[in-house]
Order: structure tokens, then C-alpha cells, then sequence
């Protein structure tokens, strides 16, 4: 059997494909019991360490502090969620590397990988890179089927991995046989997507990173809001007696001041009363806890959305959707990342293990679908392949989102096609007596068919020149409506129209032949 190569020249093991490599167990270096909190009693001091390490290479904690500020913040794990969902939700379309039949087929074969369950799980933990800067997912192929596919993805803790200690880039698996370097990833076994969300090694590049610091400080604020509505929340409660008081009776007393702001009740002598003192400039505090609050939030959004418009009560639908663009940004370039990962950890070893190396592969794109786009490109289609404009089949297929048909299959066809006109062949000799001599042409129509043969040559020719211009245009337009404005101006310089020209002189000629065939002069 001939051995498989990944991209790096290194061998494939068909052995253990089926096998889980990175599985947690219940002791060793990938025990879910080793990690602790980090969150827990957090210190600027102690943030640094952890952020320092990181960059040194031991990143445990850091993945940590990266998983707990997910699950403590509300705000961060909605903006975080809102970012992985907007690209994991995208639509899977993939492109045939050219309309051989080859190369189509194993689109189509992509095709069918992409629609098969777990895919968008898949998509949504290799988006957990945004936040902690890396992800990795174990392929389980299932060698029984064919041909052989991803049976499952199983999501890896990212703190069972380490990097390499000369680049920091390469991630290698945590194992008790290499605890200093860990050992290379077996090929075609393993996803690992890490995003370049800024230039440098990958665990700097999360956005955990990046939003620790206003993370911490607004727990702090929020922790002294607690400690500052304990205090003011309530009024001032004040106990008096009257001089000479018992001391039997001034510890009732203080017991029953101190129990009333859980109890709201109290029994004390007749002699006694408590008073309720309100507090001057105790909104103040309160309104300076929830700005606080609300600037690191704000702060959060723009690290994790680019923008804050889309996040805020107070903010316009006009403001949001222009906001909005930038968050699409982002998406875009997280998809454009992402379906790279795809293709290399993915699609290529699909195929290779399949059909063997190929020269092309097809490619996997993440889209939004718009309906102007797909209007457009219908008309332009409709008025520019009938001029001579010639068109991939493929391409536009790929392009609306359509597989190739299968030849057995039902396609959709026009409501109404034009059969094309019999071609009329005059009798022959041999033809037998007793059967309808076939239908033939006059002299008169014979002649009408050489007018029309004689200018066919130069409408051909007027509408190819039209068709080139107006291509021409399109390629040139940037928008739609730059479109518009290019065509009309075309329109204006071009002056007499060629083939308009050309019908002209058809009809001129047409028009004279009815004439001398029906011997009059048409002035009736």
C-alpha cells in the first residue's frame, strides 16, 4: 500500500485514524481534575503572572482565567458568543477547483461531507480559538465506510497541548513520554485553528487576553457596588432611650436595631423608639458603580465586536447598522481564517486518504447569502449569454449554492421551450408514389431564406462586438448602480447602433421582396 504524506512530508498512520490520541484520563498531564480556579481572589499582581507566563510558554492558568470569564461575566460570554455565532452560522459553500469532471466530483464528495452531522459543532469549538487564542479537534475517521469520513469531532481541552519551544507556533500534545517538548500531532488526526487576530505567537493573540484587564477591574467595581448597597441600601436606623435607662433594657434595644433590617420587626419597651435616617448623596455612589461598570463593558465590546453601537440600550437602529458593518468585518475576516483551517486540516486529507494527492482541491467558503447578489448576476447572466458571453456552468453553481446534477436525477426545466423549426427537405425521386411528398420551400421562400442568410453574418458579428463592450463594463463596475451609470453613458457615445443597422437593412430587403412578389407597389 502506497504511504500517504501529509502537507509537511510527514506519514500518515492508517492505524490511528479510528483511535482517540488526545482523550482526557483520570490521572496523568490530561486530567480535567489538575486545574484549579484562577478567577477566585484575582490581584492585578497575580493577573500579570498569568498573563507573563502565558507568553513563556505555560499557558495552563491563562486557559483558565480565558474559560472562567466565559462562565462569570454575562456581558463578555455574550459578545464572545455573538462573534463565534456569527461566523459557525455562516453557510458552507464549496467551489470546484475547474469543471473537469474529476474536479467536480470531488466537490461534489465535499459537498456531501458538509451536510453530514456535526458540522456546526465543529465550527462553533473551532471558533473557541477567538477567546483563548488556539483550538483543537480530534477527527475520528471511520475506516469501515466508504468512502472513509469523520465518523465524529471530539473538542480537546486546549490545556492537554503545549507549543514548541522555539517558535511558540507549533502546538504538540501534553504526554508523560516528552514532558518537556510533548509529542508532534499525528497527521490527518487533528484540527488546530488559530486565528491572527494581531501579529505574534498565537496564545498572545486571543481576546481573552485582551479583555482581562478591564474584566478584573469590573469585577472589583462590582464587588464594592455589593459592599455599597449592603451599607446604603437601607436608611439609617436609629435607636433612642431615655436617660436613666436600665441596661436590661439599652440591649433590647440594640438588638433590635441591629436584627431590624433582616427581621422588620422588633419588640422593645414603650420608653424607646427607632427612628429611620435618610442618607445624603447616596445615589451619587450608586450611579458612579454602574458608569464604571458600564465604561469596562463598553470597553469589552469594542476588543471582542469592534463596536459597542449593537450593545447598547440607548443607541439608534441607524447607529446600529452602520455599526454593524464593522462587526461584519470582523466576521468576514474570522471566515476567511477559518475556511483556510478547513481546507488544509480538513478537506485535503478527505481527499488524499480517498482519491489520493490531487494537484487542486476544492475550497470552502463561509458566506453570507445576499439576494441582490444573486439577482444581479441572474440578469447579467440572462441579457449577456445569449450576446456570446461565455460562462462556466460550474462556476455559477458554486457561486448560487447548486451541486452538479446527478444524471439520473429530476432537474427543473422552462415552463414552455420553443421546438425548433423542421428542417424542410425537398422530395426526392426514389420517394414512393402513395406516400405525402414532405412539405418544400418555394422559390419565393427559398429567396426570403438567402436575404436572411446574407445579413445573419453581420447581426452575428454587431451583437459579439456588443456583448464584448458590455462585458467589459461589468468587469469595470465596483456596484450595482456604478453599473447603471456606465451603461447609460455607453449607450449615449455609442451613437448608431450596428445592429440596429443591420435589422434595418434586413427589413428594407424583406420588404422589397414581398413587393415584387406579390407584383405591387404597397402603396395601399
Amino acid at each position: 500500500m502506497t504511504q500517504i504524506l501529509d502537507q509537511y512530508g510527514r506519514p500518515v498512520r492508517r492505524q490511528l485514524l479510528d483511535r482517540q490520541i488526545a482523550a482526557p484520563s483520570l490521572t496523568g498531564l490530561r486530567s480535567l481534575w489538575n486545574f484549579g480556579e484562577v478567577t477566585s481572589g484575582l490581584t492585578p499582581a497575580r493577573l500579570a503572572r498569568v498573563l507573563r507566563s502565558a507568553a513563556e510558554g505555560d499557558h495552563e492558568a491563562y486557559l483558565t482565567l480565558a474559560e472562567e470569564m466565559e462562565e462569570r461575566d454575562p456581558h463578555y460570554a455574550s459578545v464572545l458568543g455573538t462573534r463565534k455565532r456569527a461566523v459557525s452560522g455562516l453557510p458552507v459553500v464549496v467551489e470546484a477547483a475547474s469543471d473537469d469532471p474529476s474536479d467536480v466530483k470531488l466537490a461534489d464528495a465535499v459537498r456531501l461531507l458538509f451536510k453530514r452531522r456535526g458540522i456546526r459543532a465543529l465550527l462553533q469549538d473551532l471558533m473557541d480559538s477567538v477567546g483563548k487564542g488556539y483550538s483543537v479537534v480530534e477527527i475520528m475517521w471511520d475506516r469501515k465506510a466508504s468512502p472513509w469520513a469523520p465518523a465524529c469531532y471530539e473538542w480537546r481541552d486546549p490545556r492537554f497541548f503545549q507549543f514548541d519551544q522555539a517558535t511558540r507556533r507549533e502546538v504538540r500534545l501534553r504526554d508523560e513520554s516528552d514532558m518537556l517538548g510533548g509529542l508532534a500531532l499525528e497527521p490527518y488526526k487533528f484540527m488546530v485553528h488559530d486565528p491572527r487576530l494581531k501579529s505574534g505567537i498565537p496564545i498572545r493573540g486571543g481576546l481573552a487576553r485582551l479583555a482581562a484587564w478591564s474584566w478584573m477591574l469590573k469585577s472589583f467595581g462590582i464587588k464594592d457596588w455589593m459592599a455599597f448597597a449592603e451599607v446604603f441600601g437601607m436608611p439609617l436606623r436609629l435607636g433612642k432611650y431615655p436617660s436613666g435607662e436600665t441596661p436590661e433594657n439599652v440591649d433590647i434595644l440594640r438588638m433590635a436595631v441591629a436584627n431590624l433590617g433582616t427581621d422588620a420587626s422588633a419588640v422593645i419597651p414603650e420608653s424607646m423608639k427607632i427612628e429611620f435616617e435618610e442618607l445624603a448623596n447616596v445615589a451619587g455612589g450608586a450611579e458612579l458603580f454602574e458608569r464604571m461598570a458600564k465604561f469596562f463593558d463598553a470597553q469589552i465590546s469594542k476588543a471582542v465586536l469592534g463596536q459597542t453601537m449593537t450593545t447598547d440600550d440607548g443607541s439608534s437602529r441607524s447607529q446600529a447598522e452602520v455599526h454593524n458593518e464593522v462587526r461584519k468585518d470582523l466576521r468576514d475576516a474570522d471566515a476567511d481564517q477559518l475556511e483556510e483551517t478547513l481546507e488544509r486540516d480538513l478537506v485535503i486529507p478527505f481527499i488524499t486518504l480517498n482519491w489520493g494527492p490531487q494537484k487542486n482541491y476544492p475550497s470552502v467558503h463561509l458566506r453570507e447569502p445576499e439576494s441582490a447578489d444573486v439577482k444581479l448576476l441572474t440578469e447579467a447572466l440572462a441579457v449577456l449569454v445569449p450576446l456570446g458571453l461565455r460562462v462556466e456552468t460550474s462556476e455559477v453553481r458554486d457561486k448560487l449554492g447548486f451541486s452538479d446534477p446527478d444524471p439520473k436525477a429530476e432537474c427543473l426545466q422552462p415552463a414552455a421551450a420553443f421546438a425548433p423549426a423542421p428542417v424542410l427537405q425537398p422530395a426526392t425521386k426514389a420517394q414512393a408514389m402513395n406516400r405525402e411528398a414532405a412539405p418544400r420551400f418555394s422559390a419565393d421562400q427559398q429567396a426570403l431564406e438567402g436575404l436572411i442568410a446574407g445579413v445573419m453574418p453581420d447581426a452575428v458579428n454587431a451583437a459579439a462586438t456588443m456583448g464584448r463592450e458590455i462585458d467589459g463594463l461589468i468587469r469595470k463596475a465596483k456596484s450595482f448602480e456604478e453599473l447603471q451609470a456606465l451603461l447609460a453613458a455607453y449607450l449615449d457615445e455609442a451613437g448608431e447602433d450596428p445592429l440596429q443597422d443591420v435589422m434595418q437593412r434586413a427589413l428594407v430587403a424583406a420588404d422589397m421582396h414581398g413587393r415584387d412578389v406579390i407584383g405591387g407597389d404597397g402603396d395601399d
